[in-house]
């Protein structure tokens, strides 16, 4: 078991822990309480002094979460925990597809358990002692029961369609793994609003009215073909506000958070929409989508020179070389190649948003976006002077401050 791969996991997974908490530790020093003079303006006395209780609150629970699901999965690493496992689960069945099933499955239902009573306190504590909490007890519940639900009938499917590929398809397995995922993103990307969407919200069609002109009128001056336009009651779940697009084609629509609607006017939200319908217009979903889609294709391409060592299995305490150890092995590997790769995606992301905000400003909404951004970000408690390094480390939008300047 202990091998150099074994050392290799656990140096990775240690460090990537460490570097986690030097993040937070940099952004918890930056806090302050006065108004930096950057946010004056912005953010009252009242307000702010929130913000930064609300800020160290969920520091001191991340540190709390993070440090006890470390502990877990390093104790699970340490004592080879998955290759007793699936020792375990050999005694009763070798199926090839019911082997790897059973153990992602089983360990699902482990990690929910094991984070629901987090979820549960960060709800109904945190998020509650700060005002945006709208979910009851029961619909948190129902939540989490249906998002087990899809991840099991999703999940089985595709990881179904990826094993049946990789049992028959030979040295082509990475190649049809590949397509068959991409086809599967692809098709949750256009139907995702259609069909994941209602069975937790409901989303219903704007409704003619002034708000509505106001944006059909913006869509017919950027040449922006728009008939969906759809209000979902994220309101019953919390207060905080948001929008988003989906889709292409005759599939694209826009959904804005009935929160939205309450907090902004009818100018600003329609400089929300613009920056949204930049996104479309400088073909930022698709780019998105074929870096995705090549990301995918070189990952499992790599995989595939993993699955059947020997060696990785020892590492993670396994006597036998099989696809589910090898998955988890090679993503605790992959690890700093992920984080390489979340960098430059989140860099491009933060390009492609001052882009959409630009795209905004040219017909005339630039002030109007910058008071959306304003209320939206007060209105969350939102950080609005993170530690430079941590916005270039996790940050797919650019900051506020960064955001006003640029406009």
């Amino acid at each position: 078991m202990y091998n150099l791969y074994f050392f290799i996991i656990i140096s990775i997974f240690v460090l990537s822990f460490v570097w986690g908490q030097v993040l937070s530790y940099l952004n918890r020093k930056r806090m302050s309480p006065l108004i930096p003079k950057e946010l004056e303006g912005i953010y009252n006395p009242e307000e702010y002094a929130k913000q930064q209780d609300y800020q160290k609150t969920n520091s001191r629970f991340g540190l709390l979460s993070g440090g006890f699901s470390f502990v877990v999965i390093l104790s699970v690493l340490l004592f080879g925990f998955l290759g007793w496992f699936d020792d375990l689960l050999r005694e009763y069945t070798e199926q090839f597809l019911v082997l790897p099933l059973l153990f992602f499955g089983l360990l699902m239902l482990a990690n929910a358990i094991i984070d629901f009573p987090f979820e549960w306190y960060e709800t109904f504590t945190i998020e509650e002692r700060f005002g945006f909490n709208k979910s009851t007890r029961k619909l948190f519940l129902l939540d989490g029961l249906k998002g087990i639900l899809l991840s099991v009938i999703l999940g089985g499917l595709i990881l179904t369609a990826v094993l049946y590929i990789y049992q028959y398809a030979g040295q082509w397995f990475w190649l049809l793994a590949w397509l068959a995922v991409s086809g599967f993103s692809l098709v949750m990307t256009f139907f995702y609003s259609e069909w994941i969407v209602p069975l937790f919200n409901k989303q219903t069609p704007l409704a003619d009215g002034e708000l509505r002109t106001a944006i059909e009128n913006f869509a017919r001056k950027a040449g922006f073909q728009l008939t969906d336009i759809y209000v979902m009651d994220g309101s019953k779940r919390s207060t905080k506000a948001n929008a988003y697009f989906t889709g292409f084609g005759k599939k694209k629509r826009i959904v804005l958070f009935d929160t939205l609607m309450n907090d902004l006017n009818t100018e600003e939200i329609v400089a929300v929409l613009a920056h949204e319908t930049g996104h479309y217009k400088k073909k930022h979903i698709i780019y998105s989508m074929l870096l995705s889609v090549l990301t995918t294709g070189a990952t499992f391409y790599i995989l595939s020179l993993f699955l059947e060592n020997q060696q990785l299995a020892e590492a993670l305490g396994g006597k036998t070389p099989s696809f589910h150890l090898g998955l988890i092995g090679f993503s605790l590997l992959f690890a700093p190649v992920s984080e390489i790769l979340g960098l430059a995606v989140n860099f491009i992301s933060r390009k492609n948003e001052y882009e959409a905000d630009a795209f905004a400003a040219q017909f005339g909404l630039g002030e109007a976006l910058v008071s959306a951004l304003k209320k939206i970000s007060v209105q969350s408690l939102s950080n609005l002077n993170p530690h430079p390094l941590v916005v270039f480390w996790h940050y797919s939008h650019p900051t506020l401050l960064q955001r006003m300047h640029a406009l």
